[in-house]
């Protein structure tokens, strides 16, 4: 497949709906400029210049979406009664994000993590401290079930659905049974970007965990190519997947896909290894650029092409950063060579 046919592709992102459910917060950056210490104790005293917000955990994933496909994104997850709560609902619509879903919970706190920076005149900016902000104990019986209901008003709705598991509470093994049973039920893939406790996840359609985390959960390293397949295979099985994502940084992708009784193996070599300023955010980057393609009825491994596609662009900024379809486009007109990939 060459890159015109690819490119033809890329516009089918715009069209998928896609439901959001996780654990939503925002980074807050706060900046300051120092000439002096204080007087009340050896600490810097910065004046404010600028206060920035930036959607992080599962709203970077939401504003990946977005970003992608025009807006036709909404999120369901949990948010307090605090000042934090509005900069975070604000922060979504300003995306295009569909607020409508989410649930607040008054004895909950908004997740956010501010981070504060200073610099002088002789210097640049560095981080000084950073506050957190969030609570990590499960979801109320009362909030959960106001969840549950809205996850089963949403799903129907919409095309695909991402679990974003950052482990702060949301995601409930009701809630994501209750995600994984109505997305089976009406027919939507559901993708599940996880970290640890990949067996809360069985029966979704793929999940997207970084090689890491694979490994710990498999209990042995990936030494060699047999012992990826193996770990790989094993784990489409055992968690009656459709998929496995395997994003493994400087080596790329692996994918395992589903055939009757078999699982194929895939994999792409990571396209961009000189420019890496920053992967935070990057598997957000990933499960939605590789949702949507899923969605959009690309392949298992155009799928997993364009998530590394995707990814390649977002380690090359400070913070979370959200991709454009003509990102995409631009970025894949840079590669080299007219036939872009081969199916290993």
């Amino acid at each position: 497949m060459d890159k015109q046919e690819l490119l033809k592709k890329l516009d089918r992102l715009k069209e998928p709906k896609i439901l959001v459910i996780g654990d939503f917060g925002i980074d807050e950056m706060v900046f300051g400029t120092t000439q002096r210490i204080s007087r009340e104790a050896p600490v810097l005293i910065l004046e404010h210049s600028k206060t920035k917000i930036i959607l992080g955990t599962a709203s970077n994933a939401a504003h990946n979406i977005s970003a992608l496909n025009c807006g036709k994104a909404a999120a369901i997850g949990v948010f307090g009664d605090d000042y934090y709560g509005g900069v975070l609902l604000k922060a979504l619509q300003d995306k295009n994000i569909d607020t409508s879903y989410m649930v607040m919970d008054k004895e909950r706190k908004t997740t956010t993590k501010t981070r504060i920076s200073g610099s002088c005149s002789q210097s640049i900016t560095q981080q000084i401290v950073r506050i957190d902000r969030q609570t990590t104990d499960p979801l109320s019986p009362k909030t959960e079930a106001l969840a549950i209901e809205n996850i089963k008003k949403a799903v129907p709705l919409f095309d695909g659905i991402i679990l974003s598991d950052y482990h702060l509470g949301f995601l409930t093994e009701n809630i994501v049974k209750t995600a994984i049973d109505e997305a089976k039920k009406h027919n939507k893939i559901i993708v599940a970007d996880v970290q640890k406790n990949f067996d809360k996840y069985t029966g979704a359609s793929a999940i997207t965990p970084n090689q890491p985390d694979c490994e710990k959960y498999s209990g042995y390293f990936f030494k060699d190519e047999k012992t990826l397949k193996d770990a790989g295979c094993a784990l489409v099985q055992k968690l009656n997947l459709d998929r496995v994502l395997l994003t493994r940084g400087e080596k790329g992708m692996a994918l395992f896909e589903k055939k009757g009784a078999n699982v194929e193996f895939f994999e792409v070599e990571a396209f961009n290894r000189k420019e890496v300023f920053d992967v935070t955010g990057a598997g957000d980057t990933v499960v939605a650029a590789f949702t949507l393609a899923l969605c959009a009825g690309c392949s298992g491994y155009e799928a997993m092409y364009i998530g590394n596609l995707a990814a390649s662009i977002v380690i090359r900024f400070f913070g979370c950063h959200s991709v454009s379809i003509e990102d995409l486009k631009s970025e894949l007109e840079n590669l080299k060579g007219e036939e872009i990939y081969e199916i290993s």
